[in-house]
């Protein structure tokens, strides 16, 4: 069987994450990758779901409210620096 090289670009610190646990599981990375294009033709696609993440009810409601503040934004206080907003910070605590 011959072979190809593939060439991708990767953030390094998931490339030694992905390395170190190939190693424990006795893998290198050329057959891990290997084993995922195997595993994606068996499954005709993915082999494991993919979809778009979903926030959390905190975050939700800071995206809620951020796009309330978009919509009217002379109904919310301005500042004019970080530093009035702390002033106003400790002054309420």
């Amino acid at each position: 069987m011959s072979t190809t090289n593939i060439n991708i670009r990767v953030d390094t610190i998931l490339k030694q994450e992905a390395e170190a646990l190939f190693n424990d599981l006795g893998l290198n990375m050329s057959s891990a990758i290997n084993m995922f294009l195997r595993s994606a033709i068996n499954h005709n696609g993915i082999p494991f779901e993919v979809k778009r993440p979903v926030p959390n009810v905190i975050t939700k409601t800071a995206l809620d409210e951020y796009a309330e503040m978009k919509k009217n934004p002379d109904s919310y206080k301005r500042y004019e620096s970080f530093d009035e907003i702390l002033d106003e910070v400790f002054t309420d605590a």
